[in-house]
């Protein structure tokens, strides 16, 4: 169904790198400095009816992440006294002495903490994993921490296959009703969990996790929709804020409308960088012009659709598939190889099966047809109850056309988002009245010029919103920009995380 999806960075990566292989604020310039107490939770304080979850011990045990353990939190913070969840944690422990812990959000929503970290580091700095216990988290309702379940392998192949029809109004009828038996499906499965993953309770979450691993403010890095909730526990604990890094931003304030918009651009403008690059190699399966180009893919797009290409199994590459297996493949520049080679077989032989394999990694399918996680089904569970777009026709018909107009090869896939969430079974809890953190250090906002996924203005955005944000902007392609190859970013975030060094706003790498 189409609905902008925000991918979380280095899991999906990392998937199709395999693949390949295969074939108000305190001093601007300085942050106080971190303090913890590894062996328990964080100074005393009164929590109230929480203190029983802000005080429980975790009991660390080795695992395949490093250390795992356990943290209960309530489901319902407006009735902590009732039912609890689960939630994993992974550490890493700090290379040389921990000056505290960083929480690492990989975005989604949907995507696991736990399993970030191996991957995060091989990404991280030496600095960072010196001086910082590194702790992953599944969030409420993903993956190990009372997921959501919704639909069986088969049925989510063909929820992920679907090519709705958007021309009739009866079309949009049926991706409602599509989203009400999904949602139903999702509540039968899952019970009351399924109304209690939004990002103002994992934000909460959050905050236990704080105090439980010993430190008396957050420390955090978030990628992507990360960065959504790490500025929302600003919002809800500005007091408790510590050095928080939002990379690759998604401001909260920011209208589902915005959102589908913006990452219709993005993905435009992602995908004619590809084009541009591509027309200037050897090899490359379109000719002419850039726009030349971008109407091939489109010519693609729409043969997938009424002909969907055949992947040498039983399953065929239609067009929701195909533009996946596109889309996945721009998140960083170094795949556009084989976005390439995936191309060249799809126009030249009419064989979707490399495309498939890439929109697979998209949505974390395993070749024996089952799937690794339940990030499609929590990434919508968590979106549908944050916010939700209007279901009115005529205002989902401007919305699209307006789209289309800054995004013409694309723009259809991230149009008529109000059907996804559309007689939804649980009500929407929505966002925060103010997200503007007042009282919080400064806040560090890493965005990318070409993002496509969380366009580059977005972290303008909420570096305005955030009272104390700071922006740092890298000046280039894909998806985020922390990693330890990228130099200049990893820098200027090491010593604001490691020493508390604010850079000075609108610094550029």
């Amino acid at each position: 169904m189409p609905t902008a999806r925000l991918l979380r960075p280095v899991v999906v990566l990392v998937g199709i790198a395999a693949l390949v292989l295969s074939g108000c604020a305190p001093d601007k310039n300085q942050v106080t400095a971190p303090t913890s107490s590894a062996s328990g939770p964080s100074a005393d304080v009164d929590y109230g009816e929480l203190s029983d979850f802000y005080d429980q011990q975790l009991d660390w045990k080795k695992c395949d992440a490093g250390q795992c353990s356990t943290l209960t939190v309530p489901l319902d913070y407006d009735d902590p006294s009732g039912e609890t969840i689960e939630l994993a944690l992974a550490r890493h422990e700090a290379d040389g002495t921990a000056v505290g812990s960083l929480l690492i959000n990989p975005g989604g929503p949907g995507a696991s903490g736990v399993d970030f970290l191996q991957s995060f580091l091989g990404e991280a700095t030496s600095t960072l994993k010196k001086n910082f216990d590194l702790v992953g988290f599944d969030p409420r309702g993903i993956q190990r921490s009372s997921p959501i379940e919704c639909v069986d392998a088969a049925e989510m192949d063909r929820i992920t296959a679907l090519d709705p029809d958007t021309s009739t109004d009866a079309g949009l009828q049926d991706m409602i009703d599509e989203s009400a038996k999904f949602s139903k499906e999702c509540l039968n499965r899952s019970g009351a969990v399924f109304g209690h993953v939004d990002t103002i309770s994992a934000a909460k979450d959050l905050d236990v996790m704080r105090a439980v691993l010993g430190d008396d403010v957050l420390h955090y890095l978030g990628f992507s929709y990360g960065t959504k909730l790490g500025a929302t526990y600003a919002a809800l604990f500005p007091d408790r804020a510590g050095r928080l890094v939002l990379d690759g931003a998604l401001d909260p304030t920011l209208s589902e409308g915005d959102i589908e918009s913006g990452q219709a651009a993005g993905f435009e403008g992602a995908l004619r960088a590809y084009v541009a690059d591509c027309l200037q190699g050897s090899g490359c399966p379109l000719t002419g012009s850039v726009d030349d180009g971008m109407k091939q893919i489109r010519a693609l797009l729409d043969r997938a659709r009424t002909s969907p290409l055949d992947t040498g199994t039983d399953r065929e590459l239609t067009q929701a598939l195909a533009f996946s297996g596109i889309a996945v493949t721009l998140y960083s520049q170094s795949f556009w190889s084989a976005l390439t080679q995936g191309l060249t077989a799809a126009i030249r032989q009419g064989d979707g099966s490399i495309l498939l394999s890439f929109s697979d990694v998209y949505y974390d399918r395993a070749e024996d047809g089952t799937y690794s996680t339940n990030s499609t089904e929590a990434f919508r569970a968590v979106n549908c109850l944050d916010d939700r777009s209007s279901t009115d026709v005529d205002e989902m018909r401007a919305q699209a056309a307006e789209i289309l107009k800054v995004a013409p090869t694309v723009g259809s896939f991230f149009s008529y988002g109000g059907t996804s969430c559309g007689d939804w079974s649980v009500p929407e809890v929505g966002a925060l009245d103010d997200y503007s953190a007042q009282g919080a250090p400064p806040i560090l906002v890493v965005g990318t010029t070409n993002d496509p996924a969380t366009p580059y203005k977005w972290a303008q955005s909420l570096a305005t919103t955030l009272s104390s944000g700071v922006l740092l902007t890298y000046e280039g392609e894909g998806h985020t920009a922390y990693r330890a190859e990228n130099s200049c970013i990893a820098k200027v975030v090491d010593a604001y995380l490691v020493e508390g060094t604010v850079p000075d706003d609108g610094t550029r790498c």
